[in-house]
């Protein structure tokens, strides 16, 4: 790889993370080609970019960011191979390596960047996959937003059968 190449990957990886709220750091390294080609296939669908690159690289984009990002904390997470996921929803890259993992050993979690949060680790992956997405937390929000009005309207619905009731019994013994 010839210098302006390596910097023209520098200056890609930049703008990716400086996009992406969200990156896993993995090692896929024990995967055969088709393993991996498999993985990617399903990242795809799954709508994570995954990409092998060279740490060094890496290090050099993400040294170039302000202290405040936290990139610092993922510095010991690059070595040895690397594969990067970058993913616009937290859980998606954890889900599939999950799944992934019931018939492969790898890819293994090395790190993960999500809304300036740091995660190291592969036994990260299992709470990871847990998180919930932006949209299942507007859902849930929403839902919990409904519930009172749901009961209030029952409420006045039950309250005007009772009312009906009452004033049925009253006609009847008058």
């Amino acid at each position: 790889m010839t210098k302006s190449e390596k910097i023209a990957v520098v200056e890609e990886l930049k703008t990716k993370f400086e996009n992406a709220s969200t990156f896993y750091i993995t090692d896929s390294s024990t995967l055969t080609v088709a393993e991996v080609n498999d993985l990617r296939g399903q990242c795809f669908e799954k709508g994570v970019e995954m990409r092998v690159v060279k740490n060094t690289l890496v290090k050099k984009a993400l040294e170039s960011f302000p202290e405040e990002r936290n990139f610092s904390e993922l510095y010991d997470s690059l070595k040895g191979p690397t594969a990067l996921m970058f993913s616009d929803t937290a859980n998606v890259p954890a889900k599939l390596i999950e799944a992934f993992r019931k018939t492969h050993e790898r890819p293994v979690l090395k790190a993960a960047y999500i809304d300036m949060s740091v995660y190291t680790g592969d036994e990260q992956v299992a709470s990871l996959a847990k998180l919930k997405s932006k949209e299942e937390l507007v859902g849930d929000i929403i839902g919990l937003l409904q519930s009172p009005a749901k009961n209030v309207i029952s409420a006045l619905k039950s309250g005007g059968s009772t009312i009906a009731g009452i004033l049925k019994t009253l006609e009847e013994r008058g």
